[in-house]
Parts: C-alpha cells; sequence; structure tokens
C-alpha cells in the first residue's frame, strides 16, 4: 500500500505541543478523513502528516484579537498591496460585483469592510471570514518573505524531510501547503512522487503566491516539479483563496484540474477536502489493495493515469 505525506495549510501552529505529538496526532485525524471518503478503516490509510508551522512562528508572539485585521496591518503592511490583488482576482474570478477595491493603488475602503463585504456576497460568516484571511495572509507573509529565509528553508526542508523518511509516493497538500510542497519538491528533484494532490491551492494567486514563488515562473508560467509523475489540483466553487481558476491557466502541467462543490459553507479547511468523493476517487488507485466497501453512490475508482473528470 503506498504510503502518503500530508502537509498542512495555514491555521496550524500549535504553540505548547511538541512536533512529534502534533505529526502523531494529526497523522491519525487526516488519514481518519480520507478515509471517511473512501468508505475504508484509517488503518487502510498510510499517512503521515508532515508539520511545519513551527518554523513560521518560532520567533512570533501569538496572536491576539478577535479576527487580527488590525494586527495583520500593524505587523505586515506589505500584505496589504497582496490583499489588493487577492481581492480584485476574487472578484475577476467570482463576478462578485465588489466596490471599486483600490485608489492610486490603495485600498479604497478599510481592509475589515473589505473583507466584510465579500464575506456578504459569498453568504459567508463575515467575523470567520475576516479571520480566516487575517491568518492566511499572516502565515503567506511569514513563509514567502524571502527565498532565503531561514524560516522558509526550514519549512520545504521539513516537508522533503517528511516525504524522504517514509518512502511516501502521494502526497497531499492544501492550502499554503501546497506552495511549501512545490518549493520542496524542487529543491529536491530526487523526490519521486507518484501523485501531487494539491486543495484549494493560492499557487497561482497574482502577487502574493505566483510572483514569489521559487523557483519563479518562466513566461508567467510555474514549473512542475520534475519528480511529479501526475498532479491533481481540486478547488471548491467557494474557495476565496484559491484563485485565478483555472490553476492550469499557470501550470498547464497540471494533469487534472477540478472544481466542485466540497462544502458551500466551509470554503477551504481541510476536513471536507480529504472527505470528498472527488479525493476519494483519486486516491483509490493509489491504495491497492483497497479493502473497503465499494465506493458511495456518485463515486468512482479512477485509473491512475485518467481519473474520473476530463
Amino acid at each position: 500500500m503506498t504510503a502518503i505525506v500530508a502537509v498542512h495549510g495555514v491555521g496550524h501552529h500549535a504553540p505548547g505541543h511538541s512536533p512529534e505529538e502534533i505529526v502523531s496526532a494529526r497523522s491519525a485525524t487526516w488519514a481518519k478523513e480520507v478515509a471517511t471518503g473512501l468508505g475504508a478503516s484509517p488503518t487502510e490509510v498510510p499517512l503521515t502528516y508532515a508539520y511545519y508551522a513551527h518554523h513560521l512562528h518560532r520567533t512570533m508572539p501569538v496572536s491576539q484579537g478577535a479576527d487580527g485585521l488590525e494586527q495583520l496591518e500593524r505587523e505586515h503592511p506589505e500584505a496589504i498591496q497582496e490583499i489588493v490583488q487577492w481581492a480584485e482576482s476574487l472578484d475577476a474570478s467570482l463576478d462578485l460585483g465588489l466596490p471599486s477595491v483600490t485608489a492610486q493603488g490603495r485600498l479604497a475602503i478599510p481592509l475589515r469592510q473589505l473583507v466584510s463585504v465579500i464575506a456578504e456576497r459569498l453568504s459567508l460568516n463575515g467575523r470567520l471570514t475576516r479571520a480566516f484571511i487575517a491568518m492566511f495572509f499572516r502565515d503567506v507573509a511569514l513563509y514567502l518573505r524571502d527565498h532565503e529565509d531561514p524560516a522558509r528553508k526550514a519549512a520545504r526542508e521539513e516537508v522533503a524531510a517528511a516525504i524522504a523518511s517514509t518512502g511516501a509516493r502521494v502526497v497531499i497538500a492544501h492550502s499554503l501547503g501546497s506552495v511549501v510542497t512545490y518549493e520542496a519538491l524542487h529543491a529536491h528533484p530526487e523526490l519521486q512522487v507518484e501523485l501531487l494532490l494539491t486543495l484549494g491551492s493560492p499557487l497561482a494567486l497574482p502577487h502574493g503566491v505566483f510572483d514569489r514563488l521559487w523557483p519563479g515562473p518562466v513566461d508567467r508560467t510555474g514549473q512542475r516539479p520534475s519528480g511529479v509523475r501526475r498532479w491533481v489540483n481540486l478547488c471548491d466553487h467557494g474557495d476565496i483563496v484559491a484563485i485565478p481558476r483555472p490553476l492550469k491557466q499557470h501550470f498547464p502541467t497540471v494533469d487534472l484540474d477540478l472544481t466542485d462543490s466540497i462544502a458551500p459553507f466551509d470554503f477551504h479547511s481541510a476536513a471536507p477536502y480529504l472527505r470528498s468523493a472527488a479525493v476519494a476517487a483519486t486516491l483509490a488507485p493509489f491504495l491497492d489493495p483497497f479493502s473497503g466497501p465499494a465506493p458511495r453512490p456518485g463515486t468512482c475508482r479512477p485509473s491512475a493515469s485518467k481519473g474520473c473528470w476530463s
């Protein structure tokens, strides 16, 4: 059975616990979520959780306050321009009809108001959306500060080490974890991965992520890591950071680029993605022999080369 490494996204920092404790507990939790989608036992999903958040937050104070947008503006003023680009890309991707976002290159309305308007347009919980955006762009700022930043290097080395030590041939990377994994696999071309499955990926997010990747895009095109045999990307219709779409526009070597309705009111969390029929159908061929029950109606077991969608 093929070993799996799963790489977390934003919001997974757990101060007060050792990395070993976190890896043990969350490996079990994520295996259970994947097994639920497959209709299998967690023991049939050999998954190891790759934990890197402690490298990014090592010197950072614990965030205070209800949603942290003011703290984000104070601690990472450079993130405001990234949020401008995000909001404009989100509007273009989802046709939200947002008010004018920029005025002479700056936010035309207060950040808190902008995020609240986006939440309203998408029928999301405004407080939770503000909290998520503050957390997402804080972690992006922490990781993408500089290509040579020690924390960035340590995070991608942590992911590479997890893949190497487990001998994993399948890597699931969620959210910011897809960025860390992308760079880790580029830094270590000796790592041979049969399947890279990216979930809710912001890899194509202009300026804030795409233009700061290492290695950088060539002619506005992202480069597939040489050791990846098959790359499948999945995003929820309402995922507000997996933009612009399709990812394949910016990363043409993605083999399968899927958009699905994963969780209408939980647009970016890892658990609904991991439990989804699309993830189950993508992973099932790599978990042979798969001894669980037949997939639920509406799911399928694709071949490793073709998948279920075109």
